[in-house]
């Protein structure tokens, strides 16, 4: 499923990088965003992501997951710059987390992002590709 290029940001630093998803149709489908019992995010098992200049993949279980445009204005060489050291820190990480949240919010705060009920997602790895 296609997730319009709106609903999602690509937010570097600190590592691992955070991908971000409003309105998703894999909401539901992800955990819900909490700590583990070590303290640190949960991993999304049988989740993948698969980044790219052109678009990122969210894999899930079954039928479970969307693409999204990563360059959406061609010829823009701060954006292509952007997009390209998103992809270098996700691949240096081995994956990103993913966050989804009903709405997308205005501006990015970690502290609100994280610290909402609604949240779901956690660290989705990078797909290992032959």
């Amino acid at each position: 499923m296609l997730l319009p290029p709106e609903n999602a940001r690509f937010v570097t630093g600190p590592v691992p990088p955070l991908l971000l998803l409003g309105a998703a149709p894999v909401h539901s489908v992800l955990p819900a965003l909490g700590e583990g019992p070590d303290g640190r995010l949960p991993v999304c098992e049988g989740w993948t992501l698969i980044p790219s200049l052109i678009m990122c993949v969210v894999d899930g279980p079954g039928e479970a997951g969307c693409v999204i445009p990563t360059l959406t204005s061609p010829g823009d060489p701060e954006e292509a710059a952007y997009v390209d050291a998103w992809c270098a820190e996700v691949a240096e990480a081995g994956g990103a987390v993913v966050v989804s949240l009903d709405a997308m919010p205005e501006h990015v705060d970690r502290a609100e992002v994280f610290g909402g009920d609604a949240a779901r997602g956690g660290f989705v790895a990078l797909a290992a590709l032959a």
